[in-house]
This record gives structure tokens, C-alpha cells and sequence, in this order.
């Protein structure tokens, strides 16, 4: 009989370590891992006309990395640019630190073609590579390196009232980030190095007043 009353004991010590094991928020615990959904990284779709917070950074400096919207002054075209040709474009919103306004909306900045491929009669898409190199905040200009990581199509100021549009009309994305996001306008592509490809072998055109998202690839210091 005691033997009885040992194996009901045994098969008793049994059962509960085996309920701990399925027990959760303990060490070594075998029950299933809680899912946490993926975080989204889809690009932005419209451009910004809203002041922006730089980056973290040092007091009156603009950080490598920061992005800046710009507006387009004249129309730009695989079929017709060349390399070395200079064009300006104007920022659309305030850029902020602390409060402050380092850079206005409407600030001049310059840049160049530095990269020219036409369409061609075998189907191979244009494509257009602009580097910016200057800006001008206050009457003061400062060089800067910087490449196109986006491109937005604008319906111009009138359309923009604190958003620069939604869907298929001013502000929607023609462009991608870097690596090749299909656009959904102007069928454009940005490609390494910053370059603005058409798709399905047609020139890339951007018009007057279009915005390019560009990224500082160095620091800038205002006064």
C-alpha cells in the first residue's frame, strides 16, 4: 500500500513541474512568443510645407542628413539638359531648431546637372543625376553637398494649404527613396548616387515647381 501512495506522490510532482513549464514571464519559459507587428517604413507620400525640427545637432549648425523640400524653379529634361547646367530651386517650408528659424521658407538653393542620359531608340530610360551646392539663407551663402532622395509633383502654392495634396493630385509621389520605389505619376525612379531615372524608356522631365527632397550629405552652419 505505501508503495501505492508513493507512486500517486511521484506522478503528483510530475504534473506540476510539467504546468510550470507552460507557465509564462518565467526563465526558460516554452509557452508561444507574444507577436508584435512589424513596424511600417513605407516612405512619405506628400511633400512638407509645415516648419520642420532639424535633426539633433549643435546650436545655428543644420546636421548631414537632414532633409529639405525644394521647389523647382524651371523645368529640367533628360531630352534636353546638359551636364554643368546650373538651376536654383526655393525651400518650401521653415526649417526650425529650439524655436528658431535657421533656415526660411523660400531660400535660394543652387545646384547642378551632374549626370545626363537620354532616352534612346532601344527603350533605355532617361535619367537626370542633380547635385546642390549652395544655399542662401539671409543674404548669406553657404556651400553644401546634397542629392535627390525624393520626388513629389506640386500643383503650386494655391494647393497648398498646410499639406501639399493627397492622392493623385498636387503632392502626390512621382519619386522613391533611394534603391528604386517605383513612382506613380511621372513614372520616375531614384536611383544610387541620387539619380532621377524615367521608367519604360522615356525621358524624365520634371517641371517648374516640382519638389525635390533633397538630404544634406554635410553639415551646414548658419549665422
Amino acid at each position: 500500500m505505501s508503495a501505492v501512495k508513493k507512486l500517486v506522490a511521484l506522478v503528483g510532482v510530475i504534473g506540476t513541474v510539467a504546468c510550470g513549464a507552460t507557465s509564462s514571464g518565467t526563465s526558460g519559459s516554452t509557452s508561444a512568443p507574444v507577436y508584435v507587428p512589424p513596424t511600417s517604413i513605407a516612405p512619405s507620400t506628400t511633400a512638407n510645407t509645415t516648419p520642420t525640427e532639424v535633426n539633433g545637432s549643435a546650436e545655428g549648425v543644420v546636421p548631414s542628413g537632414q532633409e529639405l523640400d525644394v521647389r523647382l524653379g524651371t523645368t529640367l529634361s533628360s531630352k534636353t539638359a546638359k551636364v554643368e547646367q546650373r538651376f536654383e530651386a526655393t525651400t518650401v517650408a521653415d526649417l526650425m531648431q529650439n524655436g528658431r528659424v535657421l533656415i526660411p521658407s523660400g531660400s535660394t538653393v543652387r545646384g547642378v546637372v551632374s549626370a545626363v542620359d537620354p532616352a534612346d531608340r532601344l527603350h533605355r530610360a532617361g535619367s537626370l543625376t542633380l547635385s546642390f551646392d549652395e544655399i542662401s539663407v539671409r543674404g548669406r551663402t553657404y556651400p553644401i553637398r546634397a542629392m535627390a532622395t525624393n520626388v513629389f509633383e506640386s500643383g503650386g502654392i494655391r494647393e497648398e494649404t498646410g499639406t501639399a495634396g493627397v492622392g493623385a493630385g498636387a503632392g502626390a509621389i512621382v519619386g522613391g527613396i533611394l534603391g528604386g520605389l517605383k513612382g506613380a505619376i511621372l513614372g520616375a525612379v531614384i536611383g544610387a548616387g541620387g539619380a532621377i531615372a524615367a521608367t519604360e524608356g522615356k525621358d524624365i522631365e520634371l517641371p517648374a515647381g516640382s519638389i525635390i527632397r533633397i538630404r544634406l550629405d554635410q553639415p551646414v552652419t548658419t549665422r
